[in-house]
């Protein structure tokens, strides 16, 4: 894919405690916050969001990192280029004190600029409530956000903080103790379903980081875990992105169910109550 030059997405800014952020939109209807994956919000993320806006849902990408619309893959820039732009912001965000890439039993600090972001979106866009949905680096975020009442369904696309680089950091997740009581709770009090997804194989999604996550919320957890075969194989690393650079999306494709079964998520928890489309 080609860099993507924004067309069909609104820009604008939020702020909260003097922190402010672009954030683009797409689509009408319940708010999704989409957190995308390092590098940045590349081409296929703008196209998951594009998915999400099709069923009824306003796509809400917040600007963590990176350029929004370029394309990683080094066909567009070459090697070179694409590897100097990925290292550039990966290091960015790892010495970045809003983002906890290491330690154990934290909730990253851009969290709660999340948190905020997703209220102004519930107030702006209507419906019960609000989705999240975090990709490699963020993909706890969406885990942390539910503290939030208005946080219905929380999606983790292979979520990677904190780093594997030992076992105590492969058997958790970047939430802080506290938090994940409250999403407990949620979870036993008012039904709060978790949506996980991963490649068996990743490294970077350990299969103990599923289990811990499958230990401490029980059911309300589902775990969509997928065999390196599933992949697109015109993925440029090895399987990891479920739903961008690995998503096969044609029907009976193991990754086209994934999607499917993010999607209807959203459609459960967000749609149901405000009429919204049927699935195409």
């Amino acid at each position: 894919m080609a860099d993507h030059d924004l067309t069909g997405f609104t820009r604008s800014l939020f702020t909260h405690e003097g922190t402010t952020r672009k954030v683009l939109r797409r689509g009408e209807g319940p708010a999704v916050i989409v957190m995308a994956e390092v590098p940045g919000i590349t081409p296929k993320v703008l196209a998951f969001a594009e998915k999400v806006a099709a069923i009824g849902c306003t796509a809400v990408l917040p600007v963590l990192f990176g350029t929004p619309g370029r394309d990683a893959n080094p066909k567009a820039h070459g090697v070179l280029k694409s590897n100097l732009y990925i290292a550039s912001t990966m290091l960015k965000v790892c010495v970045s004190r809003e983002f906890t890439a290491f330690a154990t039993g934290r909730s990253s600090r851009v969290v709660t600029w999340l948190r905020a972001l997703a209220a102004h979106e519930h107030k702006r866009c209507g419906g019960p409530g609000v989705g999240a949905v975090g990709m490699c680096f963020t993909g706890g975020f969406a885990l942390a956000m539910a503290t939030d009442d208005r946080l219905l369904a929380p999606v983790l696309s292979q979520p990677s903080l904190p780093l594997p680089v030992n076992g105590r950091r492969a058997c958790t997740i970047d939430i802080s103790d506290d938090e994940l009581a409250v999403v407990k709770g949620r979870c036993e009090r008012d039904g709060l379903r978790v949506l996980g997804t991963r490649f068996k194989s990743d490294r970077l999604v350990p299969d103990d980081r599923f289990a811990f996550l499958r230990r401490e919320l029980g059911d309300a957890f589902t775990a969509v875990e997928l065999d390196d075969s599933d992949a697109n194989p015109e993925g440029v690393l090895a399987p990891h992105s479920v739903l961008t650079e690995h998503l096969i999306d044609e029907p009976g494709q193991p990754t086209r169910a994934a999607l499917d079964e993010v999607l209807d998520l959203f459609r459960t928890r967000l749609l149901q109550e405000t009429g919204g489309p049927a699935a195409p």
